[in-house]
């Protein structure tokens, strides 16, 4: 009773994982040595692979699973390992081997024995089951000890036979081959990391297009098996990928689509004029961007899937900023944007107020005491932790009533990003009396000194999802609405970065880049139209502890891994371009941005 409990929950856990399985991957997935699983057969059916493996010896007329005569002793017997778990399967998903109709498998028998015997007695087993005789998804292929291929033709029209490279098959024989199998050390010394030599990588490609054009798949066995050289079978079009490490090709297959990114539409790069960059003088209008949870890696990966170009690389003042908080080595928005915007390192999850919860001077505010106008644009939620470091002062950056409040009370002349709140009537009138509120970039005055507040609908999408140019059009039509004699601050965040970051979705990441960049292209080029702007680029902390694996410049393909669904302590670069720009480069701590900025405007603050 209890064996038949614990197979009851083993087939629906494993059920459940294969319904998910992404067959157009896992399919490439040969389990080598199936039996030396944890749980053979379900382990390698759960993760929905195209083809499993178990050698079998004849031992006193009983057919049994093994890799040596010391493993026979055993006594694990190929009917309940495999032949019956795959009629159940069979007869789950009427007639098919997977829950998808069509995902097919293939049971690669390696015979131990004399093969003439071994396999007479395997046909006679298998016959006993015409669910697996007549199932369309599965292949029954054999390998190990095979009969002459001459004989060949004479088996059951359900079995077939693994060959070789070197063997010269007559046409009935090349009928009954399933797949090409050989020795991957044969053919190269690769151990998986780096590049695969090119002369071994035209070699096995070689062999991939002689199989492919009999008609057959091709798997090496005693190949590499790790994540880099999963990469590169792929890409050489292997179709069985030979494997020891089930969870981790299956974790990798799942995650595919989400760890690479092929950039089919690279942008165009602005290049700046160097007129005003570096030159001592103050600088009069400061446009400070933040890539949040933009670190070297996203930079780099959104350079790559750009073909080798970005406008922030052409940024020659360059720094590192450090991140961490007063509270955590490890920072979030709330005291990364505090940083910037006080000077005054604070906790996690405190904006515009110090570690005590005391309220903090803002250079927002202080900039508007001075006539300067002020702005905050966001590709996210401006109620989120990194707008409202730059208007609010709450110890909980998720208290979204009291930041209205404060949004109310602010000096910011615009502000514009998403949100919908549900708040007292009391802070609605505030906001209404305190803003002109639009919900539409098309409402945007030209010009005018109004203050505005854009609640648009559009910011909340990526541009995955349909944002469009949002971020740069929103700026552009921002600056005619904040130019004035005495100067103005804009602090605009790329907020979708650290979504993908969290999401460990590097498309999402990548495309939150490249919209980045391109709004950085239109800050620089206004800054040397103006000649008294200084742009500054930075991050407030990296998100996803992202690694880059991959990458093609020419396709403009990245792809990456990633450590954490949050953020990290790494250091993040600091770029500078116009006035003063020089006062940016070194390594610092994240509040020394905020110093920087004025003194390079050359106020008293």
């Amino acid at each position: 009773m209890k064996t038949l409990i614990t197979f009851i929950l083993l087939f629906f856990t494993f059920w459940s994982v294969a319904q998910k399985a992404p067959s157009h991957y896992a399919s490439r997935a040969h389990a080598h040595n199936d039996y030396e699983q944890a749980f053979p057969f379900w382990l390698a059916w759960g993760q929905g692979v195209g083809s499993m493996e178990a050698d079998i010896f004849l031992e006193n007329g009983q057919l049994v699973v093994a890799h040596d005569r010391e493993q026979v002793k055993r006594g694990w017997n190929l009917d309940s390992l495999y032949l019956i778990p795959l009629v159940r399967c069979i007869r789950q998903s009427k007639g098919s081997v997977y829950p998808d109709p069509g995902q097919t498998l293939q049971l690669m028998i390696d015979i131990k024995t004399a093969a003439v015997p071994t396999l007479q007695k395997l046909v006679e087993l298998i016959n006993q089951y015409p669910e697996l005789t007549t199932c369309s998804t599965l292949r029954i292929t054999i390998s190990g000890n095979r009969p002459s291929a001459e004989d060949w033709p004479g088996y059951p029209t359900w079995l077939f036979f693994d060959g070789g490279f070197h063997t010269n098959y007559s046409q009935p024989a090349w009928d009954k081959i399933a797949m090409l199998s050989d020795n991957f050390a044969n053919y190269s010394s690769w151990n998986g990391k780096g590049r695969l030599p090119e002369k071994e990588k035209d070699t096995l490609q070689s062999l991939i297009r002689y199989a492919h054009a009999k008609g057959k798949k091709i798997r090496f066995w005693n190949a590499p098996d790790i994540l880099n050289s999963w990469y590169a079978y792929l890409e050489l079009g292997l179709d069985y990928i030979n494997t020891d490490d089930l969870n981790g090709i299956g974790l990798f297959f799942r995650q595919k689509d989400d760890r690479e990114f092929t950039n089919l539409t690279p942008h165009a790069i602005y290049t700046p004029t160097g007129k005003s960059d570096g030159v001592n003088k103050p600088a009069r209008n400061i446009i400070l961007i933040i890539g949040d949870g933009t670190g070297l890696p996203q930079w780099y990966a959104g350079y790559t899937a750009n073909r080798g170009r970005l406008n922030v690389f052409g940024i020659k003042n360059t720094g590192w900023s450090k991140t961490s908080s007063q509270d955590n080595f490890i920072t979030d928005s709330a005291p990364g944007a505090t940083a910037f915007s006080s000077g005054k390192k604070t906790n996690n999850r405190s904006v515009g107020v110090d570690h005590t919860g005391k309220t903090l001077p803002l250079i927002t505010e202080d900039l508007s005491k001075k006539g300067w106008r002020t702005g905050v644009i966001t590709s996210g939620d401006f109620r989120d932790a990194t707008p409202a470091a730059f208007y609010a002062h709450q110890s909980e950056r998720s208290a979204y009533g009291p930041i209205l409040n404060d949004l109310s009370q602010s000096a910011l002349d615009l502000i514009a990003g998403h949100a919908q709140w549900k708040t007292t009537d009391s802070i609605d009138k505030k906001l209404m009396s305190r803003f002109t509120i639009i919900h539409h970039i098309d409402q945007l005055p030209a010009t005018g000194k109004a203050r505005i507040l854009l609640a648009d609908t559009l910011a909340s999408k990526s541009r995955l999802t349909g944002r469009g140019h949002w971020l740069g059009n929103i700026f552009e039509r921002s600056l005619p609405l904040l130019k004035n004699e005495k100067g103005f601050f804009l602090m605009i965040e790329g907020a979708q970065v650290d979504y993908g970051g969290h999401a460990n979705k590097l498309p999402y990441v990548v495309t939150e880049l490249l919209d980045l960049d391109q709004l950085i292209g239109k800050a620089l080029a206004f800054a040397d139209q103006d000649g008294e702007t200084l742009v500054i680029v930075t991050g407030d902390h990296e998100t996803g502890g992202l690694t880059l694996t991959a990458g093609d410049y020419e396709r403009g393909y990245i792809s990456g891994q990633f450590s954490t669904s949050d953020h990290t302590a790494i250091p993040v670069p600091v770029f500078a371009y116009g006035p003063r720009s020089y006062l940016f480069t070194g390594v610092y701590e994240n509040v020394e941005i905020y110093r920087k900025m004025w003194e390079a405007m050359n106020i008293r603050k």
